[in-house]
């Protein structure tokens, strides 16, 4: 559930002070004049002949009203203040609580990344060089159904048939984790998001990834969850963020059916509880990540500047910034968000677009981007924004920061 500090209720409405010349000068001459002018009027002749009683009853009636009136106009104004203040509190405990859930933080204590960059016996982190300096593996070749398109695909062998290069690309990713994995206990709660995007049948690519867990030698046993992408972050930090489990992201783009400006990637990430994980050192913090309610200019900013917020951080602190799965027709809108916000890192200068450099990720475009960013704070880079969206052109694009932990904390 999306922490919505915009939909706080306003602040209440103050009553208004009682005018001091109204009560104290105008009210008393009419109370006064009304009852000089109603007791000779009203009054008998028995009366006017006694001007004590006459002038107690013309004066004092007047005045002992205006003294009522008076007192139940300071009960309501101070009845209406205590309403508001009271409202006033509850607003602000209700806003407190809201900041502090949006700025929970996940700790990322592994990460495994496979994409065109990669070779074959290359270690995850050679990939990063690669993508700061721009270099474009997005180009016209055969795809592994045999027609030729524009996109950047993982190394594999000529006559390797997918099903192979798959098994060794999800070995790979989880030997490259095992290692961090080894050092929690068997009984370690693991949740696992599994995102696969290829046009294998989903029974094949099962099998495939449970015989590359079988070898991996992993111990932990992992509990799948259901909500995808960057959802499943901002629901994890809203309901989970006390759990002992730690969360497993593995994320797959994969000989697609329109390969066409797409990029096959493998990602896997390890994110720990910040109040309950102290056995591994974090590589970076991914704070809340804030979703663009529209595809618009202002929704997008909006999104930015919360996301932001949420660290909190001053938009001229961020040292890098990337795109990945951002659809060409937003191009106009990420471009005056970055003039708006405004981010140090402008287009071709500190700010990584992974579209263009390796094509379209797809469900694994949030991931891919945080996988690098987060190499990027772990090789001494400060801290990281990200744009991401998915393949649905129609679906918001995600803001995302990440920062180096404090030293105190590591």
């Amino acid at each position: 559930m999306p922490v919505k500090l915009d939909q706080v209720p306003a602040l209440a409405s103050r009553p208004v002070r009682p005018r001091w010349w109204l009560w104290l000068v105008a009210l008393p001459l009419l109370f006064l004049l009304l009852g000089v002018a109603g007791t000779f009027l009203f009054g008998t002749e028995a009366l006017r002949q006694q001007p004590l009683r006459f002038w107690g009853l013309a004066l004092g009636g007047p005045l002992l009203g205006w003294c009522l009136l008076g007192f139940g106009r300071v009960l309501l104004y101070l009845g209406q203040q205590q309403v508001a203040d009271g409202w006033d509190k509850a607003r602000e405990e209700d806003l407190i609580e809201k900041v502090r859930r949006g700025r929970r933080v996940q700790q990322v204590l592994g990460v495994s990344v496979n994409t065109a960059w990669r070779a074959p016996d290359a270690p995850s982190t050679t990939q990063l060089d690669f993508a700061l300096s721009g270099d474009k593996a997005l180009k016209a070749q055969p795809s592994r159904r045999g027609t030729v398109s524009r996109h950047s695909r993982i190394a594999a062998d000529k006559h390797e048939v997918p099903e192979v290069t798959l098994l060794r690309v999800l070995a790979q990713l989880l030997a490259d984790l095992a290692p961090t994995l080894e050092q929690l206990p068997d009984n370690q709660p693991l949740a696992l998001l599994l995102e696969v995007d290829s046009a294998l049948p989903e029974n094949v690519w099962q099998q495939v990834w449970q015989q590359a867990w079988n070898i991996s030698g992993i111990r932990q046993r992992t509990t799948p969850i259901e909500r995808g992408g960057l959802e499943a972050v901002d629901q994890w930090l809203d309901y989970r963020i006390g759990d002992q489990a730690l969360l497993l992201v593995v994320a797959l783009r994969f000989a697609v059916q329109q390969p066409e400006d797409t990029a096959e990637a493998a990602v896997g990430l390890l994110f720990g509880n910040r109040l309950t994980q102290t056995l591994l050192p974090p590589m970076a913090y991914l704070h809340r990540p804030e979703q663009e309610r529209e595809p618009s200019n202002d929704a997008l900013c909006y999104a930015a500047r919360q996301a932001l917020d949420w660290v909190p951080l001053t938009a001229q602190s961020i040292e890098q910034a990337w795109r990945a799965g951002v659809d060409a027709s937003r191009d106009a809108a990420l471009t005056a968000v970055l003039a708006e916000v405004p981010l140090p890192a402008k287009l071709n200068e500190g700010f990584y677009n992974l579209d263009a450099s390796l094509g379209h990720p797809g469900n694994a475009s949030p991931w891919l981007a945080i996988a690098l960013a987060a190499q990027s704070i772990h090789c001494g880079a400060g801290p990281q924004f990200i744009f991401s969206g998915s393949d649905c052109v129609d679906t918001g694009l995600w803001s995302t920061v990440l920062t180096p932990v404090p030293p105190l904390s590591q």
